[in-house]
């Protein structure tokens, strides 16, 4: 077992490196600027018709690039959350994929999807006035070391595959499922946020810019498309392996693609994702649990469940329409 842990550990090692990213940024201004142009998204947008609009109460989170800020809108004292993504030098990738964000965002309209209210699109930022998720994201319930009960999982997974069978059907690939971009309000509604490496797909087989994304949520195909015919999926696979890697966390409490402990350099994760065994699971597992974590984790992606078919799934449909209850009582008690 040893040999053939370090034959793969070399195999990882032969895969070329993701670009590296430039380094994160996060000075803040106090108040923005009061002018700027403004992309309505919403048809119901709340009178957001600047960002002067905007008093700034709290950040909510820090990420590659970008602020997200609590907002009060001073007219209606309507709540929202102000994204912001900075520009500087040397930035014109970055600002080209936020403005594909925005795009998408103006394509958008589902309630298992975070709504974008406006896009304000200014000379060194772009900033998204979004719908205010008040009880966070499912990383912070995971974070604080909870283990999701399977009727949990089960309405978490059920919401999050009618937002993906939503984007899909509008040929869009979120490619980035993760417990940070599963945002969760005080009705315990879990939408899907962040489309900030999503993409349209134009053809039938458009290949997709494997190295955008969580690495930790990454499909085989995306890591090794050579090994896994990744030139030829077109995206839409990659979004359940992601889920099926959630949902396996959720029960399990911790990153279940390697071991408690293990460091998760890119060199574990590419030998666990694509040349690691048969995934064992959780001795608490229900059958249909197991069965859809399967569907979900299966290498081959022609072979991967669809989020149509796993929409209909035993374990999915185990609570009454994905029924926020359970949710509701966990997030509000954690």
């Amino acid at each position: 077992m040893t040999l053939v842990r370090k034959r793969r550990h070399q195999q990882a090692l032969k895969l070329s490196l993701p670009p590296s990213l430039p380094p994160s940024d996060f000075r803040q201004q106090t108040h923005p600027p009061p002018s700027a142009s403004l992309s309505a998204i919403s048809p119901d947008s709340p009178g957001i018709e600047n960002l002067s609009d905007l008093e700034k109460l709290a950040v909510l989170g820090r990420g590659n690039g970008g602020t997200v800020y609590k907002v009060r809108h001073k007219l209606t004292s309507c709540i929202f959350a102000l994204k912001v993504l900075r520009f500087y030098h040397n930035t014109t990738n970055i600002r080209r994929q936020a403005l594909r964000e925005a795009e998408i965002l103006k394509r958008v309209d589902s309630p298992y999807i975070v709504r974008c209210y406006a896009v304000f699109d200014r000379e060194d930022d772009l900033c998204f006035a979004m719908e205010h998720m008040e009880r966070g994201s499912l990383h912070d319930v995971l974070f604080v070391g909870k283990i999701l009960p399977e009727d949990v999982i089960s309405g978490l997974a059920w919401c999050v595959l009618h937002g993906l069978q939503y984007l899909h059907k509008m040929q869009i690939v979120h490619g980035d499922i993760k417990p940070s971009n599963l945002l969760i309000n005080c009705k315990g509604d879990v939408k899907i946020a962040d489309f900030g490496v999503s993409r349209i797909v134009v053809g039938k087989h458009e290949a997709c810019d494997a190295y955008m994304g969580t690495c930790a949520y990454m499909s085989p195909e995306r890591f090794d498309p050579e090994r896994w015919d990744g030139d030829n999926d077109d995206g839409f696979a990659g979004d359940v392996w992601s889920l099926g890697v959630v949902v396996l966390e959720c029960l399990v409490g911790h990153y279940p693609l390697i071991g408690v402990g293990e460091k998760p350099d890119w060199a574990a994760l590419v030998c666990a994702i694509c040349f690691g065994e048969r995934l064992e699971m959780p001795e608490n597992a229900s059958p249909e649990f197991r069965s859809f974590v399967i569907r979900c984790l299966e290498k081959d992606w022609s072979k991967r469940g669809t989020v149509d078919e796993l929409i209909d799934h035993p374990f999915v449909n185990r609570t009454c329409c994905g029924s926020h209850q359970p949710f509701l009582d966990l997030v509000l008690h954690r």
